[in-house]
């Protein structure tokens, strides 16, 4: 078929839109990243409307991120192994009923068990989306699919607040359901639309009556079209229970320690960490004995992949906190609404989303010098926050003028997404596309969640909580957070430098 935007699949007659599969894909990642960035601006209408504690407030974003970082990778590699569209399918399908679920809670219990099935159902469809892209888009098309990706995710971020904010400002204590129950129809429509527009062949191979002649009726038409294709081992996959159970337990027990507050807490950290040294070598054993692991480490001798998740591990441990500092230093400083908030963060978002689509264009060829100057225009942005904002505080002028600074940092968070994306899986095979999304998601979540607790902890060691807290102190804390990011984007950068040299002394030999 001449026109690559339409394919088909070997062993069926139908004829697939590429651009239509990546639309509804990307439709399903808004829904789950919104629920991300609209959640900090609904705290306190929460709280106030059933009555829940400081605990239950921290466990509706704490449930939500943990259920979302110990399926990433386990659902990934399911998807790679069965198919990718029903496990999306699945996903999308508990996300949308959980969400409704959300909205009608009468209880902070009945809420956090729903927010942390919203996390389940993000966590099965968000490793397929990075997988199906990976499997049928190539080259500059597949630069082009995550440059839409990093539009989607800095939409999300600009309209989840808006959205949230818009919500408690029109409808008082109600507005926080409607948060909630208004992914349902989003759902619903990605639902249908996905049995529609996705392709389902690799899941008529592998399950049901009729899948050993599908599975035999496919690689004949693949090797008629000259492409090699491993027999599928039918009822004998292996899915390395063993392994899955000890990267549950290390993700768990490393996340855990930054979401509690309780003195124990370290030891779970240490058990992550030896959990998290288990799985390797687990992974190793699994596979030099030759049974087929849950993640092969050999994907990590692949410099592009390593270097490149590395690389996103670090920029997440602080860029993700930027916002969290913003929206509490405006708010509980300067005495903004959360729907005010969330308009300062708006222009970021627009810059950032058209940064993304620019550096699709040039993430194949030159995706490493994009992350480089990626980094420096988020380095100056942060730097420059910490002057404009002592000014802000200890002179009363406007809080809007914050805006300024923190929109250059969306020109550098637009770019390093679809240029780190695209670099970082352009060597992985396709098979393996989910579960190597999986991985480099789940270090994200990870990075995301210490980076919170640490940069936090810096901005409240400089300001006591209540209203006691002064705008000098503000300042003062505003600056220590924003101070420590950067020193970690330094570090994101210093690594970009060292990815991009060796990618030219590559080309050189």
């Amino acid at each position: 078929m001449d026109n690559p935007r339409y394919f088909t699949v070997p062993g069926s007659d139908r004829v697939f839109d590429r651009n239509k599969m990546l639309f509804v894909l990307i439709l399903s990642l808004c829904i789950s990243l919104i629920q991300v960035s609209s959640v900090n601006n609904l705290l306190p209408s929460i709280e106030h409307a059933i009555g829940a504690s400081q605990s239950d407030i921290q466990w509706v974003l704490s449930g939500y991120s943990l259920a979302f970082g110990l399926l990433l990778v386990p659902m990934g590699r399911l998807g790679d192994i069965f198919g990718r569209s029903m496990m999306w399918m699945i996903g999308v399908a508990i996300f949308t009923v959980a969400s409704i679920l959300c909205g009608i809670a009468a209880d902070p219990v009945m809420l956090n068990l729903a927010r942390a099935l919203q996390g389940v159902g993000a966590g099965v469809f968000s490793p397929q989306v990075t997988g199906m892209i990976q499997q049928y888009f190539e080259g500059h098309e597949r630069a082009r699919a995550f440059s839409y990706m990093g539009l989607a995710i800095s939409a999300s971020v600009a309209v989840g607040p808006v959205l949230s904010g818009f919500f408690v400002l029109i409808l008082q204590d109600a507005g926080w359901r409607w948060s909630f129950v208004a992914n349902a129809p989003i759902g619903i429509a990605a639902f249908l639309l996905g049995l529609r527009w996705l392709a389902f062949s690799k899941e008529r191979r592998t399950i049901g009556p009729n899948a050993a002649k599908n599975d035999a009726t496919y690689r004949r038409s693949a090797k008629r079209a000259g492409k090699e294709v491993g027999r599928m081992r039918g009822l004998s996959i292996d899915l390395d229970p063993v392994g899955t159970l000890l990267l549950a337990v290390a993700v768990l027990a490393i996340m855990l320690p930054f979401m509690l507050d309780a003195s124990w807490r370290w030891w779970l950290l240490l058990l992550g960490i030896l959990a998290a040294a288990s799985w390797v070598w687990w992974e190793g054993h699994y596979e030099r004995n030759g049974h087929i692991p849950m993640v092969s480490l050999s994907m990590f001798r692949t410099e592009s992949y390593a270097l490149g998740t590395l690389i996103s591990a670090v920029q997440f441990l602080g860029t993700t906190s930027v916002f969290v500092v913003l929206a509490m230093a405006v708010q509980q400083g300067l005495g903004f609404s959360a729907f005010e908030a969330g308009f300062i963060g708006l222009p970021n978002a627009i810059v950032s989303g058209y940064m993304a689509v620019w550096a699709g264009r040039y993430a194949v060829n030159k995706g490493r010098e994009v992350q480089v100057g990626a980094f420096v225009a988020i380095l100056v942005s942060l730097v420059a926050t910490i002057p404009v904002a002592y000014w802000v505080f200890t002179t009363g002028a406007s809080g809007w003028w914050l805006a300024i600074p923190i929109t250059i940092e969306g020109i550098g968070l637009g770019a390093v997404g679809s240029a780190n994306q695209t670099q970082s899986m352009m060597e992985i095979p396709s098979a393996h596309g989910g579960t190597a999304g999986g991985v480099q998601q789940t270090s994200q979540r990870i990075a995301t969640a210490i980076g919170t607790a640490l940069i936090t902890a810096v901005l409240f060691a400089c300001v006591p909580g209540g209203p006691e807290a002064t705008a000098h102190q503000w300042a003062i804390g505003f600056g220590w957070a924003m101070g420590t990011i950067a020193v970690i984007v330094a570090l994101a950068l210093a690594l970009s430098v060292v990815y991009m040299r060796r990618g030219r002394v590559r080309r050189a030999v």
